[in-house]
């Protein structure tokens, strides 16, 4: 697939900076939007239409948050190639839309480490879902867009106005700086858990 039209995402942020913005942008090209929590606060108070992700995986929250959205119908809107006939018709056998647009950054992780958290609560603040999203939307560029940070916003926005939808070479773009930014997260705990004691 080469341009690919956004017709579907996953908005689910830390960092809120510009999102208001960034999802009514998608909201008026036609896009439907997930989302999680506070980000799902955040829009339905900014006036958009969003869909909670505990309606698409018809299962609440739990453990504090800690399981959410590592579901399949989450995993496989997102892993599935849409290039590929098989992958579509599984979709369509368990009834799981494919998403178009990931829009995800990281719990700060470096931040909680700042504020001198003992190691029981800074391991709370390691993201697990983030992650999994980012890296399974970033190995599936062919057929989806992963958004990994506020910065990216306005090109993500240029590149859907000039084109309408999203191009090849832009998607394995972002994937690249996707894998980078999750190698980047995984580095900082390695070194976190290796310098604190249990």
């Amino acid at each position: 697939m080469d341009l690919l039209p956004v017709k579907k995402a996953i908005l689910s942020v830390t960092d809120k900076s510009g999102l208001a913005e960034f999802g009514k942008f998608l909201v008026d090209q036609g896009a439907e939007l997930v989302s999680t929590g506070g980000t799902k606060k955040m829009l339905s108070e900014a006036g958009l239409p969003v869909t909670s992700v505990s309606d698409i995986t018809d299962f609440p929250e739990i453990l504090g948050g800690r399981v959410k959205t590592l579901h399949p119908n989450i995993h496989g809107g997102i892993l599935a190639d849409k290039d590929d006939a098989g992958h579509m018709e599984t979709l369509r056998e368990f009834g799981i839309e494919p998403f178009d647009l990931i829009c995800v950054n990281l719990y700060n992780f470096a931040d909680a480490v700042a504020k001198g958290l003992n190691l029981r609560e800074a391991v709370e603040q390691i993201d697990i879902g983030g992650p999994t999203m980012l890296r399974a939307t970033a190995k599936n560029f062919h057929s989806i867009c992963v958004v990994p940070d506020p910065k990216y916003y306005p090109v993500v926005q240029k590149e859907i106005e000039e084109n309408g939808g999203i191009s090849l070479e832009f998607r394995k773009e972002m994937a690249a700086l996707t894998f980078k930014l999750v190698s980047e997260y995984d580095a900082m705990i390695t070194k976190y858990l290796s310098e604190n004691d249990a």
